[in-house]
């Protein structure tokens, strides 16, 4: 989602949902996954199997979705605000989940080039990767934002209501749209990821 797009979003500091909301879609793999061969260097694979963790970057609003560990429905489930409290609700997050992977919206350009926003989305994507200890990939955004906000409208949902979900709404959307596409292990990027992506403190 672009930056733009998430600054209009809900009031920051929405507490994620349930420990039963992440359980119900996150159960754990008792086999060992097979793993993809990495797109890049110096990038851990995603296993093929197990639920991952959909991400919509914005710089105030964080929207989050899952999946199940057969990758069939993503679900949106909560938004963070992207704020000091966020180092603390992923570590949280993480520990009491199964995930075996990040998928991290990419915002780009209708052309498909790439902006300071994109450079942003994957430093925040390292940072939550290594906080986390899981590998992750980048995967296209464009257009989830208004994608996001028909669905909501076609819900007949007020505009106070869509504004309190449309950030989850477009994590859902990236997600399901990593899967739909078969999970392909270098997730939106053909090339070697040469961008240097905007430093996020290291987690402590």
């Amino acid at each position: 989602m672009s930056e733009e797009a998430n600054g209009r979003r809900e009031p920051a500091g929405e507490s994620y949902p349930p420990q039963a909301t992440l359980t119900d879609t996150t159960t754990a793999n008792t086999s060992a996954p097979a793993l993809h061969q990495p797109a890049h260097a110096g990038r851990s694979p995603i296993p093929t199997r197990g639920p991952l963790l959909g991400i919509d970057y914005g710089t105030k609003r964080i929207g989050i979705a899952v999946c199940d560990p057969d990758r069939v429905i993503a679900s949106p489930v909560g938004t963070q605000a992207n704020d000091a409290g966020k180092q603390a609700f992923f570590a949280d997050l993480v520990a009491r989940s199964k995930f075996v992977g990040i998928v991290v919206g990419l915002p780009l350009h209708a052309s498909g080039e790439e902006s300071p926003m994109s450079r942003e989305a994957r430093g925040f994507a390292k940072w939550l990767a290594d906080l986390a200890k899981l590998p992750f990939v980048m995967w296209d955004e464009r257009f989830t934002s208004s994608a996001a906000e028909d669905v909501l409208r076609e819900a007949k949902l007020t505009q106070k209501k869509r504004k309190a979900k449309v950030d989850r709404v477009a994590a859902q959307m990236i997600l399901q749209g990593y899967i739909d596409a078969g999970c392909p292990p270098g997730g939106s990027d053909t090339g070697a990821d040469d961008t240097d992506p905007t430093p996020f403190p290291a987690p402590n």
